[in-house]
């Protein structure tokens, strides 16, 4: 998205989230700031684009997670019909994947909704007045922030982990795959090598933290 032109009067904020709470949150935080005010409210991808257009907002404050489908969506409909307008994704997703798509999309910054009512202000100002704060260094930093470890596995060290996040015993997961119970603890003692673990139980949680609502849902889902 290009670098909207000058203004004497403040930057035109509009956020675009589908929880009412927090879209009010954030709008009370930019209200407040001084030379920023929003201009809209949007809790859909449609209902995003519908009131880009009404009020060509200069900032757009994006969630990943709509009802009607996902911020980058509503990015890529953005950067046709407003494209002096400049985006910054706000999510709770952590997520390469998004990271990604965003900067594909003209995203110039992305934040976790953890952040600081400050924060958020400044990447504002940053991004009116030009500022790309998303590049394609920042994913690759974040990725290699963000190593899976699980690359070093083997298809059965890696079956192995999904069923143990599936709560099977030692004894059951070598029903399932057909082999010997000291087999499957010798994957075990593998996978907990290879993970940088030291319990089967860290296993279990970390399949469970991945298996997090994707940022990418169906419409209506």
């Amino acid at each position: 998205m290009a670098s909207p032109s000058a203004s004497a009067g403040p930057i035109t904020v509009m956020i675009v989230d589908d929880h009412e709470v927090v879209r009010r949150g954030i709008a009370e935080v930019v209200d407040r700031a001084e030379g920023m005010t929003v201009v809209a409210e949007a809790g859909s991808v449609a209902d995003g684009v519908r009131r880009a257009d009404l009020v060509r907002p200069q900032i757009v404050l994006v969630d990943l997670q709509l009802p009607d489908g996902t911020g980058i969506e509503l990015l890529r409909a953005l950067r046709e019909r407003l494209p002096e307008a400049r985006a910054i994704v706000l999510t709770s997703f952590d997520d390469d994947g998004a990271l990604a798509a965003a900067l594909d999309e003209g995203a110039a910054a992305y934040l976790l909704k953890s952040v600081r009512g400050a924060e958020i202000t400044e990447v504002i100002r940053a991004v009116a007045a030009g500022r790309v704060l998303l590049d394609q260094r920042t994913v690759t930093r974040h990725k290699a922030r963000h190593d899976d470890p699980t690359d070093g596995l083997t298809p059965s060290e890696l079956r192995v982990v999904e069923l143990i996040g599936e709560g099977m015993s030692n004894r059951e997961i070598a029903e399932r795959l057909g082999v010997v119970e000291k087999t499957v603890k010798n994957h075990i003692t593998s996978v907990l090598a290879k993970m940088g673990l030291q319990r089967r139980t860290q296993v279990a949680a970390w399949v469970a933290s991945r298996a997090r609502t994707s940022w990418r849902v169906e419409p209506g889902g």
